[in-house]
């Protein structure tokens, strides 16, 4: 999901599914295994910009081709898709290693809650924000991006609706630079709200909302701007917009090209980019000893999970969705792919906290317990006759056959965890297809779609609980929100709206605990468990690499002085 969101929604949302790590030796393995990561763990490389040289470039991977700029359509809430938004539009609050949320002086002078019967909130904004085109950043780009996304217009391809359906009104505040948002019922995580920044002009209809950002971005607001998209090269280039009114950038460009994962080792050794993914341990051992390079680690909001697709088929029924979860031993994947893990690989029981965040209790119960005795009675109540070991169970002469959707850029890792699930799969009289289809169609054209019976992705940044609304909220009609798997209840929309009221921590948590019980009893996903991240980074780059909760401010990355 989006970076933001589960996505941080969420990162997002990327398509790489890494499901084994690294060990810390050459040999990849270590006799005891560390704890992992505090909850604030990051590893950036902190220098002030004083040590940094001015120029140079930075090359970054991504997943796909960027189809959709816009991070509040399900396209663009893609992980690659929000961080590049996210660097070239305003992002009024930023979060720092521990989670918290902090005002960005470039965008907000203040943001302040003046009110709390009804919640208002007052915007200051720093008068010398200005968009690329000229115009000065206004309470009508905030107006125009509360009504794109509030749900009361279906035309609008909102992935997400949840906080400013609460909004009753935008309005102007004291003064030009002054923007009141009041609320008709409280909302918790209003901070997430209008981050990053759209400009009216090129959201304020449907057919601007949908279509402006497909591909391009026509407006910026950062330090940064587009400077070249080449498709054939699959390239995108960033560079300082000299129109910036903060601190200047220390890179003369950050490159952003489309690599498949299995690619991304060797483009890392032959200095094709600048960061890698180090967790599977023959990428590890290789990129260990890469010269001029470090091993940064950290504690990303950042889960693994199957997602069941409820829309279609024989997953329409949920007691065959919770065979398939009593089918699937999730422990066994956990072990197989976390044996060269340098620390701990601890098993993930909740949608919405990590195991090493306040908040967290095991809520699987019955529902995450290996169990092929029961996946087999849940399949024969279900109707599905069983034809005997090996062969696929049988309804209405049609055989039981799933489809599983992986990216042709999956790594080997990917495909292990994909052939495992079909094996354990086949012991209860499932078939399982194990479908292959491009990378730059995985998320647009399957995913996002509900094109898929299974498939695993990964869910990343909630620094925000309620950036995981959409991921659980019963679709309307054909808009998915980021449910693609379209199993939901009113009665988790229920508590997760009343989730997102609540703003005691200590209630909000209880409810959306409550929400994930009822969330494991539908057989909405199979958790997995929380990626540990560990990342390569040229050694000279500073102020990059494990952030952890922590946002990146693209300003203060560069290349130390020699």
């Amino acid at each position: 999901m989006r970076r933001s969101a589960v996505t941080a929604l969420a990162a997002a949302l990327s398509a790489t599914l890494v499901v084994a790590g690294c060990g810390s030796s050459d040999d990849g393995a270590e006799s005891k295994k560390a704890a992992a990561p505090k909850a604030d763990g990051q590893d950036i490389n902190l220098h002030p910009l004083s040590d940094l040289k001015q120029g140079g470039q930075v090359k970054f991977p991504i997943t796909q081709w960027i189809s959709q700029y816009n991070a509040n359509t399900v396209d663009g809430s893609q992980g690659d898709s929000s961080d590049i938004a996210k660097l070239l539009l305003p992002d009024l609050f930023d979060s720092d290693a521990k989670g918290a949320h902090h005002a960005n002086p470039n965008f907000l002078l203040s943001a302040n809650v003046t009110s709390t019967s009804p919640q208002v909130i007052e915007y200051e904004l720093n008068p010398k924000a200005k968009w690329s085109d000229g115009k000065s950043l206004s309470w009508r780009d905030f107006q125009a991006q509360w009504k794109a996304l509030n749900g009361t217009n279906k035309d609008y391809e909102a992935a997400d609706t949840s906080g400013y359906d609460q909004i009753s009104k935008v309005e102007q505040g004291k003064d030009a630079h002054a923007v009141k948002v009041t609320f008709d019922k409280p909302y918790a995580d209003w901070q997430r709200l209008f981050d990053p920044l759209y400009p009216a002009a090129y959201i304020d209809t449907p057919e601007k909302f949908n279509k402006a950002w497909s591909e391009k971005v026509p407006v910026t607001g950062n330090a940064f701007k587009i400077s070249e998209y080449d498709k054939t090269a699959q390239t995108i280039t960033a560079v300082p917009d000299p129109k910036w009114w903060g601190t200047k950038a220390r890179l003369d460009a950050i490159v952003f090209r489309v690599l498949d994962f299995t690619a991304l080792t060797d483009a890392y050794l032959n200095k094709e980019v600048d960061y890698a993914t180090a967790l599977l341990p023959e990428d590890y051992k290789r990129l260990v000893k890469a010269p001029n390079t470090d091993i940064r680690r950290g504690a990303r909001w950042d889960e693994v999970h199957i997602t069941l697709n409820g829309a279609r088929g024989p997953l329409k029924d949920v007691n065959v969705r919770l065979a398939i979860g009593a089918a699937i031993d999730r422990t066994g994947i956990n072990a197989s792919f976390s044996k060269d893990l340098s620390f701990e690989l601890k098993p993930l029981d909740n949608h919405f906290f990590m195991p090493n965040q306040k908040g967290y209790q095991a809520n699987s119960g019955e529902y995450g317990k290996f169990d092929p005795a029961k996946a087999k009675k849940l399949l024969d109540a279900a109707g599905w006759k069983d034809n005997g070991e090996g062969k696929p169970r049988t309804k209405d002469g049609k055989q039981l056959s799933l489809d599983y959707v992986l990216s042709s850029g999956s790594s080997t890792a990917q495909v292990d965890q994909a052939q495992l699930v079909q094996q354990q799969l086949a012991v209860a009289g499932v078939k399982l297809n194990l479908k292959k289809v491009p990378a730059n169609d995985y998320f647009n054209k399957f995913v996002n779609t509900g094109n898929f019976d299974l498939t695993s992705f990964r869910n990343v940044d909630a620094v925000y609980l309620t950036m995981l609304t959409p991921v659980f909220l019963k679709p309307q009609g054909k808009n998915l929100f980021q449910n693609f798997g379209s199993v939901g209840s009113p009665e988790i929309d229920a508590l997760l709206k009343k989730a997102g009221q609540t703003t005691d921590q200590a209630e909000a948590i209880k409810l959306y605990n409550e929400a994930d019980v009822e969330i494991w009893k539908l057989g909405h996903s199979i958790e997995l468990y929380q990626r540990p991240q560990i990342v390569a980074v040229q050694k000279d780059l500073a102020n990059y690499g494990a952030e952890g909760l922590a946002d990146v401010d693209y300003t203060k990355v560069g290349w130390l002085k020699k």
